[in-house]
């Protein structure tokens, strides 16, 4: 079949006076960018019509199964008929006794590009390599059509879809995304598209039935015009790792308050966990929620930092204040929608019922609500993206199982860190000035009875915000009773000034804490806020498991948070969990030792104040290596799924966003991700439109002396100052050198980009001219001829130049370091600057501290050199 989209076929099997299917015309709806889609069909038998915009149409394959991001499976594709463009929007149901009768859900849709310029040798060749920009799919995916043992395309024209390996494929995924049943355009599922229709063809010949209707609850049908009562809630239990396999689904677990959203009648409450109503505390939300359609809602109400990341302390903090505008519900299931009761229904039809209700809720008060996606991929892999972003866990549920209060094993909680709940028994002051935190949990001593199990003290994490708010909940609890129970209890002492206060064992607090020591005790501690949502006789379980003894009597610490749920070794720097931090990223070489993730994101804490001015809030083109520069090393631009809420997302104008860093946190970011290389655009920070430096890269031909390249250097320095520009140097990593001019970007001085890229190629020309035989502008390899090539390309839109201090994925760890002219002579070795003689580095002065003082305009220049 060729790529030359035809309809004929597809409108001689349709009765339009019958069927919903728009009839369609070759071209019409045609987009600038070629649309990608997925239907999901249930017709005689459940499939995947898998679609992609070719020549005006819709090329279409009916895949046997939902596509798997594991790149072992592979999915049978039979080739059918085209499809018009604006049967792309279509989702409804196919009358009985038509062509394709059934109900047809839109289940992915986003846009494709082709891996191979020539579509028509594609198909010929029955290889169709994509990349999707989807909603559920992205990245690599291939077409490859099936042959006969003759080497001709099949009669039926069989094809396979697979997945191509990259960063977005899911090893293990299997039939993970077959459990997904909701539209990414309504939200509804495939019985919800279908409910009410004659037409609905799910019946014995297919072995499906549409779900029976939920019966009406009598609790929330009797006050309409009122919100309902509390609903008890259902609850996880704690697991070391992730479930596996199909039939899971897995949510990010968000460090806030549990609530639930009772709507009824123009009226809202939020219910805490344990049914008290806390809606005069959140005002905003409850009068937000009372323009909400009548419903019950589950979720969590979270303050996001900054870095748009889950925040207890600020959470803590707003509702101390009395602040609680800005607070988010993450909304992550439907019990009630008007007078139906869901629980009963699978957790794929609440989901799906949930996204479709916060459709309709108006724009107007919508602002505060999010709804909370779920991810059908391995468990371990969303953990492992979580920990990555420095949340406190997964929460897995069973995509098949109805809503049941308490705990259940359909829902469990796996976490990345070490944080519990603990019970405050008591603090310490010195004078008026409070120091820390006793803690513990409920225990049963043999001889004192029931009490606390001591666990130490939590002697950091307190703002004078928070202990504004601690310090009374203390004293009012005050107790000369000592609280502590069993072997290790501490004692009341006045020792160093510090003076031991007891409290009722009635406050439970949220902690942090890097593990516990082999006897029990909290390792490094940090508070985090009072949990006035949970009752302290429920804080037992979890740091009471962490603590059983061991075999030998010693304490055995929590596997998840000694060694980490991976079963790899787990560090924290500059406040983000860096998983296997022991993997090596460069091996060792020439008698070096090799280089670790912990090392590589050691070193950008570290300088982050020399790279922050060369990259804070720019694209940033990131070269990623996760497996060691030994493994796959690939390039990334744009922000993926997951990214981790320490990275910026910076709009330049695509259909997706760039990455970008504003802080050390981002850079240690992009270090646990396995990014080596920095590559930031040469353009103004928060502006990308506007340049602000120019980059001529000094490339040598094979063969040249690095003496060659510094000669270079110095006189593509001499021709700037010439022009009154103040040039600087820095190595690359590699065998060349940068020379790099700072310009203004204000607006009386900007410029554009085509402007500075044609200025960096005159002054290039300039200097090739003066001396032919040693310089050419010429980018391809066989005009080089043992000459140094000015590359001015760096200089454009997008174009980009590793970023001083970055390291490069070449063996020796080399780092693109920023030099003084002085030091821009014969002997530089541009091979002693590497991330094993950093630390050393860094003690001296910045050569480049004064680049962004010494910024030239470029505009007057422009009409003497172009």
């Amino acid at each position: 079949m060729a790529a030359r989209g035809e309809l004929e076929t597809y409108q001689a099997k349709r009765r339009f006076d019958e069927t919903p299917e728009p009839k369609g015309r070759k071209g019409a709806g045609k987009t600038k960018a070629r649309r990608y889609l997925i239907q999901r069909h249930a017709a005689t038998r459940l499939h995947y019509d898998f679609r992609i915009e070719i020549d005006g149409v819709l090329k279409s394959w009916a895949v046997t199964k939902a596509p798997s991001r594991d790149v072992s499976v592979k999915r049978l594709a039979v080739e059918v008929e085209d499809h018009p463009l604006d049967y792309g929007g279509f989702e409804g149901t196919i009358p009985a006794g038509n062509y394709g009768a059934g109900t047809v859900q839109m289940w992915d849709e986003g846009t494709w590009e082709p891996q191979e310029s020539d579509l028509e040798e594609a198909f010929r060749k029955g290889q169709i390599k994509m990349v999707l920009h989807g909603e559920r799919l992205v990245g690599k995916w291939a077409l490859i059509r099936l042959r006969t043992d003759r080497g001709k395309p099949s009669k039926r024209s069989n094809w396979l879809l697979i997945k191509e390996k990259d960063e977005f494929a899911v090893a293990g995924e299997g039939d993970a995304l077959m459990e997904i049943d909701a539209s990414v355009t309504t939200g509804r599922s495939l019985a919800e598209i279908a409910e009410g229709r004659k037409q609905w063809t799910a019946s014995k010949k297919t072995g499906q039935k549409a779900p029976p209707k939920p019966r009406a609850s009598k609790a929330l049908a009797s006050t309409a015009t009122k919100p309902p009562a509390f609903t008890p809630i259902q609850l996880c239990k704690v697991v070391d790792h992730p479930p596996s396999g199909a039939g899971w689904a897995h949510e990010i677990k968000f460090d806030g308050y549990r609530m639930q959203v009772a709507v009824g009648g123009g009226k809202a409450k939020l219910y805490t966990r344990s049914g008290l109503d806390w809606s005069k505390k959140f005002p905003e939300h409850a009068a937000d929620a009372a323009k909400w359609p009548d419903a019950v809602l589950d979720g969590e109400l979270c303050a996001l930092a900054e870095d748009h990341m889950p925040d207890f302390s600020a959470l803590q903090a707003a509702i101390s204040d009395g602040e609680t505008g800005d607070l988010i519900y993450f909304a992550f299931d439907l019990l009630f929608e008007g007078g139906e009761d869901l629980r009963t229904l699978p957790l794929s039809h609440r989901k799906a019922r949930l996204q479709a209700y916060m459709d309709r809720i108006p724009k107007a008060a919508r602002s505060r609500i999010r709804f909370v996606e779920h991810f059908a991929s391995t468990g371990q892999a969303v953990l492992e993206s979580a920990c990555r972003m420095d949340l406190e866990g997964v929460i897995s549920k069973t995509l098949s199982a109805p809503y049941s209060a308490g705990r259940s094993t359909t829902w469990v909680k796996s976490k990345c860190r070490g944080r519990d709940e603990v019970v405050i028994g008591g603090w310490t002051s010195e004078g008026s000035r409070f120091r820390s935190l006793i803690v513990g949990v409920q225990d049963v001593d043999a001889k004192a009875g029931r009490g606390l199990r001591h666990l130490g003290r939590v002697g950091t994490g307190y703002s004078q915000l928070l202990i504004k708010g601690l310090l009374p909940a203390l004293q009012a609890h005050e107790t000369e009773d000592n609280p502590f129970v069993g072997k290790g209890a501490p004692r009341k002492s006045s020792a160093g000034g510090l003076t031991t206060h007891w409290v009722r064992p009635v406050l439970v607090a949220e902690i942090e804490h890097g593990g516990y020591t082999d006897s029990g005790s909290l390792r490094q501690a940090a508070f985090k806020g009072l949990r006035e949502d949970k009752p302290a006789a429920e804080v037992d379980a979890a740091p009471q498991e962490a603590a059983k003894p061991a075999k030998g009597g010693k304490v055995a610490a929590p596997p998840q948070l000694k060694i980490g749920l991976t079963g790899k070794a787990r560090a924290v720097v500059a406040g983000l969990t860096i998983s296997n931090p022991d993997r090596v990223l460069w091996p060792a070489v020439d008698g070096h030792p090799a280089i670790t993730k912990l090392e590589l994101v050691s070193f950008y804490e570290a300088a982050a104040e020399r790279i922050l001015p060369h990259v804070a809030d720019r694209p940033v083109s990131i070269i990623r290596a996760p497996e060691g520069i030994a493994g796959e090393v690939f390039f990334q631009r744009h922000a993926m799924p997951g990214s981790n809420p320490r990275l910026k997302l910076i709009d330049v104008k695509e259909r997706k966003p760039y990455v970008g860093v504003v802080d050390v946190g981002g850079l240690v970011a992009i270090g646990q991700s396995g990014g080596l290389e920095l590559h930031p655009w040469g353009c103004a920070p928060g502006d990308p439109e506007t340049p602000d430096q120019i980059t001529f890269d000094l490339d040598p031909d094979e063969g040249l002396d690095f003496g060659d390249v510094i000669a270079a250097a110095r006189a593509m320095k001499v021709r700037l100052e010439k022009l009154g520009l103040n040039p600087f140097c820095k190595t690359t990593g590699g065998k060349g050198l940068h020379v790099v001019v700072p310009i203004k970007a204000d607006a009386r001085s900007r410029i554009e980009w085509d402007q500075c890229k044609a200025f960096a190629k005159a002054v290039s020309e300039q200097v090739r001219l003066e001396a032919p035989d040693r310089f050419t502008t010429t980018l391809a390899k066989k005009a080089r001829g043992g000459k140094i090539f000015l590359d001015y390309l760096r200089n454009g839109r997008m174009a980009t130049a590793v970023a001083p201090w970055s390291p490069r994925a070449r063996p020796g760890a080399g780092i693109a370091f920023p030099l003084s002219w002085g030091q821009v002579k014969a002997g530089l070795d541009p091979k002693v600057f590497t991330l094993r003689t950093y630390p050393a580095l860094l003690k001296k002065p910045d050569p480049w501290a004064e680049f962004r003082a010494g910024a030239v305009s470029l505009k007057p220049l422009l009409k003497i050199v172009l």
